[in-house]
């Protein structure tokens, strides 16, 4: 990725920079993660048997856990390396959850966590192209993004994105003892078809038109999880749409206030003249509340009225 600033006419390169070691691109993540990912932190440099993960995180939207590891070389294989994270933690679920607990001072049990929407995160200045066709399936429970430094203390993100509609279980052929399959067996992957069959009639129709249009912009993409579908705006999840038999349930995200009531930077007031949202919250387990919006779309004739409201979060972002 170039960028350049813009005087008048006039375009000039902005000069990259490299991250001096890896250390400095984890202190920088791990000190963003809500920004960048949505994530809450949980620990660094989380230690079990022979293993050290840089950063451990949890997703409170999926309840899941998160493993984040950098990078600076590409000399690594991220399947290997990927799947023997997961491994490790659908083998000692019980240390992830007591590492929670110890951390966030919560009190998580193990069915209160999604294990199958567990995954890995890969943040690195590049990856070579092995790395990026070795993630080429359309259930991969992995993602890799790629980090830039430029002059002026610019920083820029992008993930990689796999078009395949091959799965992974390709790889794993017959072996039911495979790593990959061990994994596969209990990390399920979820597709917008499948959710999308959940709706009625009526429903898909809307659904349709409505991704249509948040499709023309053309900075966001979609994704996918067991239970919605997320439309995200470079490391960051705009809305959580959440597609039900009759109800499409668009919820977004405003931001946390502390125990002694400071807001979170960027706390998202919603302009909602027809009162359409719904003013959610729930607790955190680091004492933080956090706060969102919830919108139930059900008419074709709401379509325009709920893109207003969501084009005010992707604004803001």
């Amino acid at each position: 990725m170039d960028l350049f600033s813009l005087s008048n006419t006039t375009l000039s390169p902005i000069v990259k920079e490299q991250f001096d070691l890896e250390k400095d691109i984890q202190k920088l993540v791990e000190e963003n993660l809500g920004l960048l990912f949505g994530l809450e932190f949980v620990s660094t440099e989380f230690a079990l048997g022979a293993f050290r993960l840089d950063s451990l995180a949890f997703d409170q939207q999926a309840n899941a856990f998160v493993i984040i590891e950098y990078k600076k070389g590409t000399s690594y294989s991220v399947i290997d390396q990927g799947y023997s994270y997961l491994s490790l933690m659908l083998n000692n679920k019980a240390d992830f959850i007591l590492e929670f607990n110890e951390k966030m001072e919560g009190n998580l049990k193990k069915d209160q966590i999604d294990w199958s929407s567990s995954k890995v995160i890969f943040v690195s200045p590049s990856f070579n192209n092995y790395q990026k066709n070795s993630v080429n399936f359309k259930d991969v429970p992995f993602e890799l993004w790629e980090i830039k430094k430029f002059e002026g203390d610019l920083i820029a993100l992008e993930q990689h994105q796999s078009k395949s509609t091959q799965s992974i279980n390709s790889l794993a052929g017959a072996a039911s003892d495979s790593v990959i399959s061990q994994v596969s067996a209990e990390v399920k992957s979820t597709t917008e078809e499948e959710l999308v069959a959940k709706l009625s009639p009526k429903l898909q129709s809307i659904w349709q038109t409505l991704r249509e249009k948040l499709e023309d912009y053309s900075d966001t993409f979609f994704y996918t999880t067991r239970a919605y579908v997320g439309w995200r705006k470079g490391g960051k999840t705009v809305a959580f749409l959440n597609l039900r038999k009759n109800t499409i349930v668009i919820e977004i995200l405003r931001g946390n206030r502390s125990a002694e009531g400071e807001d979170s930077k960027n706390f998202f007031y919603l302009d909602d003249p027809e009162k359409m949202a719904e003013e959610l919250l729930w607790n955190w387990k680091s004492s933080r509340t956090g706060h969102k919006y919830r919108i139930k779309l059900k008419e074709s004739e709401e379509i325009d009225y709920v893109l207003f409201l969501v084009n005010q979060k992707y604004e803001s972002m």
